[in-house]
Formats: C-alpha cells, sequence, structure tokens
C-alpha cells in the first residue's frame, strides 16, 4: 500500500513514529514514510497512526 505524509500538515509531533515505528520516523520537523510500498502487515498500525494524526496529515493513497 502507498502511505503519504503531508510535509505542509505536519507538525512533527511524533505520534504516528509512536504508532507505527516500522513504517513513520521523523526527518527534522516533519515525519517521513520509511518504505514504500508499505507492506499489508502494517495496515493496522497505519490506521492507527491516521486516526490519531492530530493534524490529518496521514493517508492511504491508491
Amino acid at each position: 500500500m502507498k502511505v503519504v505524509v503531508d510535509p505542509n500538515k505536519c507538525l512533527g509531533c511524533g505520534v504516528c513514529e509512536g504508532d507505527a515505528p516500522d513504517v513513520f520516523e521523523l526527518s527534522g520537523d516533519v515525519a517521513v514514510v520509511k518504505m514504500d510500498p508499505v507492506p499489508d502487515k502494517y495496515k493496522s498500525d497505519v490506521e492507527t497512526a491516521i486516526a490519531d494524526c492530530p493534524e490529518e496529515a496521514i493517508a492511504i493513497v491508491g
């Protein structure tokens, strides 16, 4: 699956990194996706990160 973080919305709070550390990491003051595509085994973690993101900066696309 394709997961993206909108750098214009992301505040770098690190919630996604806490929810899905295998998928997200902070790079400077924004989160980035560590792999592309993201394996389906991480779908639940990614969905949690999407729900918890205070800026709604994460999305599954495609």
